[in-house]
């Protein structure tokens, strides 16, 4: 199954290690609809990560509110990277 990884933590931490090819959109970015997002088809497979999986809960919630019916919050980049052919 083909995945899209979002790493929602701040662009300064995504700058110091992230799962390759994983998309950066902080989680305030999430929140109020990224532009990233808009012509993402709403069925996209997409696992999300932060560092302790917090952040990537809330915006795994406020995705789903968007629309989006194919989320999982991935809890942070060690578990994406262990349990996902990504």
């Amino acid at each position: 199954m083909k995945y899209t990884v979002i790493d929602v933590r701040e662009a300064d931490e995504y700058k110091s290690g992230h799962v390759d090819g994983a998309i950066n959109l902080p989680l305030g970015l999430v929140m109020r609809g990224a532009r990233e997002l808009d012509d993402m088809p709403k069925d996209t497979n997409l696992i999300l990560y932060c560092r302790s999986g917090g952040r990537a809960d809330v915006a795994e919630k406020a995705m789903r509110q968007q629309g989006f019916t194919h989320v999982t919050n991935g809890i942070n980049q060690e578990k994406v990277e262990a349990k996902f052919s990504v």
